[in-house]
C-alpha cells in the first residue's frame, strides 16, 4: 500500500498512453523456501538412501516430497507478485516471474471501475487466483488497495496492486465514466 501526497492524488495531466503497476508480497518467499527444503530432502534421499525397510517405501518418500516440494515451490513463487497493465484496449494482470496465469480483460467488457483501500486475503481466503460465488473472481499478492471491476456479464474481477486509485482513474477516464469512489 502506497500513500500519495495529495498533489499526486489529483492531477491534471493527461494519463500516460499505458499504465503499469505493481505489488509484491515477499512473505511468499519463505513458503518458497519451505517448498525448495522438500524438493532438495527428496533429492537427498533419492541419492544417499539406505532404507532397511525396503525399496517402496523408499520410492514413496522420495516421490511424495518432490511431488509436495515442486507444488509449493511453484505454487508460491507464481504469486510473489503481480503485474497489471493498463492500455487503450485492455487490462492485463500477469502473475509471477513466468506471467502466468494470465488474465485479460477488454475495456469493452468493463462496464465500471472501483478503488478498493483494503483488500485483504481474509476476504478471498487466501493469497492467489481466487473465486468466490458472491465475490467474483480476484488476483490476490498481499493486503492493501485494489481495483475491482464491474463486468458487462455481471461478475466483479478484483485484483490488488499498487496505486489502484490512478489504475481506476486510467480505466475509468478510458471508459468515459465521472470519478472514483470508494468500494
Amino acid at each position: 500500500m502506497t500513500d500519495h501526497a495529495p498533489s499526486e492524488r489529483v492531477s491534471s495531466e493527461p494519463h500516460p498512453e499505458i499504465w503499469t503497476g505493481r505489488a509484491r508480497n515477499r512473505g511468499q518467499w519463505l513458503l518458497a523456501c519451505g517448498g525448495a527444503a522438500c524438493l532438495a530432502l527428496g533429492i537427498d534421499l533419492a541419492v544417499e538412501a539406505l532404507w532397511p525397510s525396503g525399496i517402496l517405501p523408499l520410492i514413496m518418500s522420495i516421490v511424495g516430497l518432490i511431488a509436495v516440494g515442486l507444488l509449493i515451490l511453484f505454487g508460491t513463487l507464481a504469486f510473489v507478485h503481480v503485474a497489471v497493465k493498463v492500455d487503450k484496449d485492455s487490462l492485463e494482470v500477469r502473475c509471477g516471474h513466468i506471467g502466468v496465469p494470465r488474465r485479460r480483460i477488454p475495456l469493452s467488457h468493463v462496464v465500471d471501475a472501483d478503488f478498493a483501500p483494503a483488500v485483504t486475503p481474509r476476504q478471498w481466503g487466501g493469497w492467489g487466483y481466487r473465486w468466490r460465488p458472491e465475490q467474483g473472481t480476484a488476483v490476490i499478492v498481499r493486503r492493501g488497495e485494489g481495483v475491482v471491476l464491474s463486468l458487462g456479464d455481471g461478475r466483479k474481477f478484483t485484483v490488488t496492486v499498487d496505486d489502484a486509485e490512478a489504475a481506476v482513474r486510467v480505466i475509468r477516464e478510458r471508459l468515459g465514466l465521472p470519478g472514483t469512489a470508494p468500494v
